[in-house]
C-alpha cells in the first residue's frame, strides 16, 4: 500500500513505484539521456546561476554527532543489515545505541508491526532523548568529514558532506538496482519522523589525485574520535579545516555512484520532496534539499560476493544435478570453495564441493548486465537447471554476504536448509560503474560492500 506523505495532487509522491529510475514519483527511461533537460524531474530546481547544472553538488553541514568519547557507544550497525532480533540483542544495556532511533521497534514489545505509526513516533523520541542529554551535540558550524574504516589490511576514507537530492534525480548521481517501494516507504516515513537522515548513502566516485592529496594531508591532524567496533572495524574520523576545497573539486566530477544504499537515497530525495511541496517559498540551498552521504574513490572499496543457496534440486537428484552441471560448462570436485576468477562458480551440493568453469568464448564482455556471473549464474544454472524464476519473489533462493564465508554455505547444506549452495566471485567495482554509467540494473544481490557505515556517527537535520 502506497502511505501519503504529503497532501498534494496525485501523481507526485503517490504514484507505484516502477523501477529505481522513478523518482519522486515522476518515471523516466532507466537510460534517458543526463544532458536532456526535458528528462529532469518536475520537482527538480534549478542550480544556482554559479553552478554548472551537469556537476555534482556536495556541502558541508552541521551534523549532530556524539561526544567523541561517546562514539562507541552510539555508532551502531545500518538498520538494513540487522533484524529486530539482532537488532535488540546489540543494543541490550546501551541506551546510547544508535539503534534506538533506526530500529526504535525493539523498545515496544514484541511482535510490533515495524511500519506501525508508533515506530516512527519511538524513533523520534529516542532521537530527541538523545539530543536532550547531550549525547548528540550540534557541530557549531558546517564542516566536512573525514571517516576512515580499517578491515583487517583493507582502509578506505570517504569525505563525509550533504548531497543534492535534485542530482540524484537528474541522475548525476546514478543507481545500479532497483529499490522495493514498501523499503522506501519505510525510511522516507522514518526520515520526516526524525526530521533528520539518520544513515550515510554510501557513494563512490572515480579517483580523482587532487581529492587524494586533499584528504591524505587533512588526516595528518589529531582525529575527531577513534574506537574499534565489535566486529574488528577500526573507525576513525577528523574533521576538514577547510571545506572550500572539497566543495570545488567536487564541481569538476560529472558523476557520483550509489555503492551501497540505494533504499536511504531514494528515501532521502522522497522526503526532500515531501517538505519541499509543504514550502510556499522552496530554494535550492534549502537544508531539506540536501542529504548525507559518504564518498569514497573507487579504488578503495571492497566488494565481497553475494551468495546463493537453492532451496531444493528442482526434482533432480544429487547425481541428476552434477550431471546437469556437466552440460553448462567444465565441471570438476575441488576442495577450493573460493573461485578464483570471474566466470567460475564453486557449488556445495551432496556433501561436496565441485567447480563450475564457463567457456569465456560464449561469455559477452560487451554486455555489462548478462557477463556479471550473478547474470551468467541465473540464466545458465538457476533457471534453466534448478527452476528459479524471479530472484527478487522466488522463495527457493536466498542470499549470504560474502561476510559470513563458505563455511556459512556449507554449514546450511549440511544442516538440511538448502539443497544447494553457490560460492560466486565477487562483481567488480568497475563493473558497478559501467552498469551504472549505462542506465542499467543489476540483478539483485549482486554486490555486498565491506565494511558497512556505521550509523550515528554523523547525523543531518533537514532544518
Amino acid at each position: 500500500m502506497t502511505i501519503p506523505l504529503v497532501d498534494q495532487s496525485p501523481g507526485v509522491l503517490d504514484e507505484e513505484w516502477t523501477e529505481n529510475t522513478t523518482i519522486l514519483g515522476r518515471s523516466r527511461p532507466a537510460a534517458a539521456p543526463r544532458r536532456s533537460a526535458g528528462n529532469l524531474a518536475t520537482l527538480a530546481l534549478p542550480h544556482r546561476v554559479d553552478e554548472d547544472p551537469l556537476m555534482l553538488r556536495v556541502k558541508p553541514f552541521a551534523a549532530l554527532r556524539p561526544h567523541p568519547s561517546l562514539a562507541s557507544k552510539v555508532a551502531s550497525p545500518p538498520y538494513d543489515v540487522v533484524d529486530t532480533d539482532e537488532a535488540r540483542a546489540i543494543a541490550d544495556g546501551n541506551p546510547l545505541s544508535f539503534l534506538h532511533v533506526v530500529r526504535p521497534e525493539i523498545d515496544l514489545p514484541d511482535g510490533t508491526d515495524i511500519h506501525a505509526d508508533e515506530v516512527y513516533a519511538k524513533a523520534a523520541e529516542n532521537f530527541r532523548r538523545l539530543i536532550d542529554d547531550d549525547i548528540l551535540v550540534r557541530e557549531p558550524e558546517p564542516r566536512i568529514y573525514l571517516y576512515r574504516q580499517v578491515r583487517r589490511h583493507q582502509a578506505q576514507i570517504g569525505i563525509v558532506a550533504c548531497c543534492h537530492i535534485d542530482d540524484y534525480v537528474n541522475n548525476i548521481i546514478r543507481k545500479h538496482e532497483k529499490t522495493r517501494r514498501d523499503k522506501e516507504d519505510d525510511r522516507t516515513r522514518h526520515v520526516l519522523a526524525i526530521n533528520a537522515n539518520a544513515g550515510p548513502v554510501f557513494l563512490t566516485y572515480r579517483d580523482r589525485p587532487d581529492l587524494t592529496q586533499l584528504v591524505e594531508t587533512d588526516v595528518n591532524a589529531r582525529p575527531l574520535f577513534h574506537f574499534v567496533a565489535p566486529d574488528g572495524v577500526t573507525h576513525t574520523a577528523w574533521i576538514a579545516p577547510d571545506a572550500a576545497p572539497y566543495v570545488e573539486a567536487f564541481r569538476t566530477i560529472d558523476a557520483a555512484y550509489v555503492a551501497d544504499g540505494h533504499h536511504r537515497s531514494a528515501s532521502a530525495a522522497r522526503a526532500g520532496a515531501a517538505r519541499r511541496a509543504q514550502d510556499p517559498n522552496p530554494t535550492p540551498d534549502a537544508e531539506y534539499n540536501w542529504f548525507l552521504a559518504t564518498l569514497f574513490p573507487a579504488s578503495q572499496l571492497t566488494i565481497l560476493p553475494y551468495n546463493r543457496l537453492v532451496a531444493d534440486l528442482n526434482g533432480l537428484t544429487p547425481a541428476g544435478a552434477l550431471a546437469a552441471l556437466g552440460t553448462v560448462g567444465r565441471l570438476s570436485p575441488t576442495s577450493d570453495p573460493v573461485p578464483g576468477r570471474a566466470g567460475v562458480f564453486c557449488l556445495y551440493v551432496d556433501g561436496g564441493w565441485h567447480r563450475l568453469e564457463l567457456d569465456e568464448s560464449t561469455i559477452d564482455a560487451a554486455d555489462p548486465i548478462g557477463s556479471l556471473d550473478v547474470s551468467l549464474l541465473h540464466d545458465r544454472v538457476l533457471g534453466p537447471l534448478f527452476g528459479i524464476g524471479d530472484p527478487r519473489t522466488d522463495d527457493r533462493i536466498n542470499f549470504v554476504g560474502g561476510i559470513r564465508g563458505t563455511d556459512e554455505l556449507k554449514r546450511r547444506v549440511d544442516a538440511g536448509k538448502a539443497a544447494l549452495a553457490v560460492s560466486m566471485h565477487p562483481t567488480s567495482i568497475e563493473q558497478l560503474l559501467s552498469v551504472s554509467d549505462a542506465g542499467a540494473i543489476m540483478p539483485p544481490k549482486s554486490t555486498w560492500f565491506e565494511p558497512k557505515l556505521r550509523s550515528g556517527l554523523f547525523v543531518h537535520t533537514l532544518d
